[in-house]
């Protein structure tokens, strides 16, 4: 008996790897690479009734064109007043009148008129076709129009709020190009030389100028003309990268080429604010105690009666951002708004400002209470009046401030309970906080158009398993007027499309829904087994999972060669709460892998044809640093990576990108954390792939990973690209990717992007 026992367990490995065999039968085939191949046009314009682009024809009234089948248009006019959508009257007349005048076979449905324009009352049409210019109304019939009339008036333009991101940049006047009625500033021998064209005269005023410490010719003046600030700057260091082009297009011999590219802990140029009295050409001293160090210096902006000026201050490290006030006659520097942070402020994303002159307030963006808000500053105290937006939910941008009804247009996320907290909405509020208007509805990430007035919008919202809904609001409360078109997706579904799916599970703290999607191939069947790939891209300024419709994704066409692939937003991307952002902060290394981990144990518990017991990674850029991270860190997870251009040490990349998450001065973190110091823990197999020219991230990068992953005599593929820069996709590589996890995860050899058989 225990002889026959012996027996079974010496073939037991032998058992479990035809079980394997037999559950990848089928996948990674010829037939998968060609399925894969073909999705694009197999999956194209297969979605009907998902296009609404309005042409406004009077405030009240827009028509829009939209596809209805293969090859069919239709054409509907808008009555936004009365809320009636109808279909364009008499295009099956104009249709008859039309070939009769072309002589050609023409189907209403079939029929694309271009340059349309509808006159206001909405009888008549002025169109090209054939080119030739007609004019059409039920009345009159078809006419040939070289002129467009006047009672066909050039589209009404909609609406499109001023985006105000990166902030308030400041007052832009005449004076800010160096010079006033009287005064003209210039530089010479990197001094500031002042002229008076008054008395035809000049006089240097600085003798502290220097090539290592220049000031610059853009002066800031005061709007009584009396006063000045001019910057002077100290150089940073003169770090250039040389590449190797080594297969030039237009000669034989290789290239060399070299570009400026800071890089973490390098000296950085450092702008000071220095003011100047025009009359006497004296320096008025002020006090840098608040702004030492500066990241940033910027947006300087004089009070209307000039008697002070403001700028942005970020210091490096990216832990203190100010607004700085300095007294025009005193000098002294005082700190309207102090924003400090223990971990990072994301002044990349994050940052708004907007002065309010007539009432000498600020709006101003901010975390400060753990969600990404907006306030209402006093400009004179710096005291908070109001928070303007307040919750468990975060402003993802400001579109439009409207100063004179004191309003602020913005998208959020999180807003809507039970909703998928990526969902963007459109929303609109009074400076107090009162008179909060969500403007769009409907389970899914919305865009928007306005009417040229903004008092309608129309309201595209979709889902990565939804195609588009448009409809038509009101901006004063959101309200619904009418539904102009629901996306069908049936062709689409008939041709084999299946639904990416939105999944969510626990993140590490047990509390938190971490959000992610699932792709399956065509040919699905539950009763095999499915290898995984991730797609990973896990960089602190964003967050990077599909939210919004497409026919198809470029994970689809990875997962039809028999995978299951997934993306998820782990712990320490944006967009959620600043605590959730925060596991980023010197911990790049991080990537949210024990998210991703808890998250994809969830998956394959629901779903028990997802393997987890085979999973690859594969990752560009950031990406990339965390697809091989995931090997050297989580290899008893992950089986097989594919990185692609990677930063795989923070000092060696970009240097405003690695000091905002891995913090100035540069610690011992950076060097813990770097994929060249762990190569050495290398398990399971890896692609690595880089362009030749990158100049996003330096490719010795990755080189420097491959030194160390021969020092440490680990084995690996190394796919270089001559001529390529950051961006190395394209079929070749594509066909690399696939083959690789075909190769490492289904134990399957393809031969020139081929399965051995079908």
């Amino acid at each position: 008996m225990f002889r026959r026992r012996f027996r079974f367990i010496a073939w037991l490995p032998l058992l479990l790897l035809f079980s394997v065999l037999t559950d990848v039968r089928g996948q990674g085939t010829a037939a998968d690479y060609r399925r894969a191949d073909e999705l694009g046009q197999r999956f194209r314009g297969h979605v009907d009734r998902d296009e609404c682009s309005p042409t406004w024809v009077t405030p009240t009234l827009f028509w829009y064109e939209t596809n209805i089948g293969p090859g069919e248009r239709e054409y509907v006019v808008v009555d936004a007043a009365s809320g009636t959508r109808t279909r364009l009257s008499g295009i099956e007349e104009l249709c008859k009148q039309l070939s009769a005048a072309t002589k050609q076979q023409l189907s209403s449905p079939a029929l694309k008129l271009d340059q349309l324009r509808l006159s206001a009352d909405g009888q008549s049409l002025w169109f090209k076709f054939a080119g030739k210019n007609w004019r059409f109304d039920e009345a009159a019939g078809l006419s040939e129009s070289p002129d467009r009339p006047d009672e066909f008036p050039d589209p009404r333009q909609p609406w499109n709020p001023e985006r105000r991101r990166r902030g308030d940049r400041g007052r832009q006047s005449r004076a800010e190009q160096g010079d006033t009625a009287r005064w003209e500033v210039t530089v010479r021998d990197h001094n500031l030389v002042l002229r008076d064209r008054e008395a035809d005269s000049e006089r240097t005023i600085t003798a502290n100028g220097s090539e290592d410490n220049a000031y610059e010719s853009r002066v800031y003046w005061s709007p009584d003309g009396e006063k000045f600030v001019a910057m002077q700057t100290t150089k940073g260091a003169d770090r250039r990268v040389f590449l190797i082009e080594s297969s030039p297009k237009d000669q034989l011999q290789p290239k060399l080429d070299s570009y400026d590219y800071l890089k973490p802990g390098d000296d950085i140029p450092l702008r000071r604010p220095r003011l100047f009295a025009a009359e006497s050409g004296e320096e008025i001293p002020v006090d840098n105690s608040l702004f030492e160090n500066p990241y940033r210096l910027d947006s300087v902006r004089w009070a209307d009666d000039s008697s002070r000026f403001n700028f942005f201050y970020s210091r490096r490290g990216h832990q203190v951002s100010r607004i700085v006030a300095v007294d025009a006659t005193s000098g002294e520097a005082t700190a309207i708004i102090d924003e400090q942070s223990k971990t990072f402020i994301d002044y990349a994303n994050k940052r708004f400002d907007h002065y309010l002159n007539e009432s000498n307030e600020i709006i101003w963006m901010s975390e400060r209470d753990g969600w990404n808000h907006l306030y209402l500053i006093d400009a004179q105290t710096g005291s908070v009046k109001h928070q303007i937006t307040k919750g468990d939910w975060v402003v993802r941008e400001v579109d439009w401030v409207d100063d004179e009804n004191r309003q602020i247009w913005f998208r959020a996320g999180g807003l809507v309970p039970g909703e998928d907290p990526y969902y963007i909405h459109y929303c609109r509020v009074d400076f107090d906080g009162s008179n909060f208007v969500r403007m769009t509805d409907g389970n899914g990430t919305h865009e928007v158009s306005y009417s040229p007035d903004r008092e309608f919008l129309i309201n595209q919202y979709s889902r990565v398993d939804m195609p588009p809904v448009h409809s038509l609001r009101r901006t004063s409360d959101g309200s619904l007027v009418c539904e102009l078109e629901r996306g069908n997706a049936s062709r689409l579904e008939a041709a084999g499309w299946i639904a990416p799916e939105p999944f969510v599970a626990k993140g590490r703290d047990g509390e938190t829904d971490i959000h992610g999607v699932v792709f399956r191939p065509t040919n699905f069947d539950a009763n095999k087994k499915y290898p995984v790939i991730e797609q990973i891209y896990a960089g602190p300024h964003g967050a990077f999972v599909p939210k919004k419709f497409r026919s198809l994704y470029g994970s689809q066409e990875y997962a039809e060669l028999g995978f299951i692939v997934i993306e998820i937003d782990g712990m320490g991307t944006s967009y959620r709460s600043k605590a959730f952002h925060d596991v980023a902060w010197k911990n790049l290394a991080d990537s949210g892998f024990p998210d991703r981990r808890l998250w994809m144990e969830a998956l394959a518990k629901k779903y028990p044809y997802v393997d987890i017991s085979r999973v690859g990674i594969k990752g560009h850029s950031a990406g990339g640093q965390s697809a091989l991270g995931a090997l050297l860190s989580h290899g008893d997870f992950y089986e097989a990576a594919v990185a692609s251009c990677g930063c795989h040490d923070n000092r060696m990349d970009k240097i405003w990108w690695n000091e905002l998450w891995m913090s100035w001065p540069i610690g011992p973190h950076y060097a813990e954390q770097s994929n060249v110091t762990n190569a050495h823990k290398l398990k399971g197999d890896l692609l690595l792939i880089v362009g030749e020219v990158d100049k996003n991230v330096d490719p010795a990068s990755t080189m420097q990973v491959v030194d160390a992953l021969i020092k440490a005599d680990k084995d690996f593929e190394l796919l270089v690209m001559p001529g390529r820069g950051h961006d190395t996709s394209g079929p070749y590589m594509t066909r690399r990717t696939r083959d690789f996890f075909v190769r490492s995860l289904m134990g399957v050899e393809p031969r020139n992007g081929q399965a051995d058989s079908d």
